[in-house]
């Protein structure tokens, strides 16, 4: 393909679709809390935490035995994810137990998944 065939032949802007984009575009801030939001999925270690704990909530002992990783790297990690509030914990007595914060996680997640496995098409 050539360079041409990316940019549009007619110097002819569309005012009224590029209104109508800008009306439905979410703001400045919230574009940023966004692309902070796919910063936290980049990483491979949240991403495991992430689909390990998908379907059932997890202790910590469990994720570092499940993921052969170290307490301090799991809990790192968990800390990254409740900040972003991607996962919440409950105690149960010494033993603290995470769990998806709600069910757009795993939207996200089975989305990419299922666009990756078709092959991006």
């Amino acid at each position: 393909m050539k360079m041409e065939d990316f940019v549009c032949g007619e110097k002819c802007p569309h005012y009224k679709v590029i209104k109508d984009v800008e009306m439905k575009t979410p703001d400045e801030e919230e574009i940023l809390d966004l692309a902070d939001m796919f910063k936290i999925f980049s990483d491979s270690t949240r991403l495991r935490i992430i689909l390990a704990i998908i379907n059932t909530e997890l202790c910590v002992c469990d994720l570092c035995e499940l993921l052969n990783l170290n307490q301090s790297t799991v809990s790192h990690q968990l800390q990254i994810l409740r900040t972003s509030k991607l996962v919440k914990y409950r105690k149960e007595g010494k033993q603290v137990f995470y769990s998806l914060q709600d069910g757009h996680v795993e939207q996200i997640i089975s989305q990419a998944l299922e666009h990756i496995q078709e092959g991006g098409r």
